[in-house]
């Protein structure tokens, strides 16, 4: 029966003072941690900039073309996996929220609006005129991973932190998510919905747990998504069964229970008219 593993930090890193922390070359990466190859998640955040090579790389089943520039930024929790061209050359960086949010203090890792949302791509191109912005960062960790100084995790999470910035102002330029009001009460309704999505699908629920009208509410998604608050939530309804689904361990009527579908008929009809395809039939499909 398969099941999809879920990585920590420590699965990468051995090293006790970096244990959250985890940066390597992509070539040094794959030597020692082949299995990445196969569907899998992590319980942190995970960033990965490809300065040559090719290759197809699946999120959330969603697939991108990797090329040379291709930067992608996975929250935890998300699935992939990628299929890479021989010449393949990079940079992989893996860290726990926790030690951001430690570290930086008032400074939250979800400030960056690249991590606000699920329905946020998570890739970004760089051109070959914008790669000297960011790639001396990436050196610069390396470089320091690779010795003993004083201070080296303070130095190690600035540099991470200059890469977000720069990443930040290439996603605001090319997504247009710049800082709007109505930014945070999307985030607020996409906090609720975490918490809640399993057992409130209702958009109205999330509304008055914003203290909004439903009309309202549905104004900010709009505007921000380009989506209405339904399809939000159904969004994020349909992406936990499709993960759900890929583990053969569950039964497709315990995957209906676990996101709140007493009626497996209605939950196989709804499936069915978000993917095209039964649930049975996505599992034959992705395994």
């Amino acid at each position: 029966m398969k099941k999809y593993p879920v990585y920590s930090v420590g699965n990468f890193s051995c090293n006790d003072i970096h244990r959250e922390f985890y940066v390597n070359t992509f070539k040094e990466h794959l030597k020692s941690h082949s299995f990445v190859e196969e569907p899998h998640r992590h319980d942190s955040y995970l960033m990965v900039f490809f300065t040559d090579g090719s290759g197809i790389h699946e999120i959330d089943f969603d697939r991108f073309e990797i090329k040379k520039g291709s930067l992608f930024v996975l929250q935890p929790g998300q699935m992939h996996h990628w299929s890479l061209s021989e010449d393949i050359e990079g940079f992989v960086i893996i860290f726990s929220q926790e030690l951001y949010n430690l570290y930086f203090g008032q400074k939250n890792i979800n400030n960056y609006n690249f991590y606000h949302s699920i329905h946020n791509r998570p890739e970004m191109l760089f051109e070959d005129s914008e790669t000297p912005k960011i790639l001396p960062y990436f050196n610069l960790l390396i470089e320091e991973n690779s010795q003993h100084n004083n201070f080296q995790l303070d130095k190690m999470l600035n540099l991470l932190d200059c890469i977000h910035i720069e990443i930040a102002r290439k996603y605001s330029e090319t997504y247009s998510h710049q800082a709007h009001s109505y930014n945070i009460k999307i985030n607020t309704f996409e906090k609720l919905l975490e918490e809640h999505f399993k057992e409130e699908k209702l958009p109205s629920f999330y509304a008055d747990k914003l203290n909004i009208t439903l009309k309202h509410l549905n104004r900010i998604c709009n505007e921000i998504l380009q989506k209405t608050a339904t399809e939000v939530i159904m969004d994020r309804v349909i992406l936990e069964i499709k993960r759900m689904l890929t583990d053969k361990q569950l039964a497709v009527n315990e995957v209906a229970s676990a996101i709140g579908y007493d009626d497996y008929s209605y939950f196989s009809r709804v499936f069915k008219k978000q993917t095209g395809l039964s649930p049975t039939a996505f599992r034959e499909l992705k395994n």
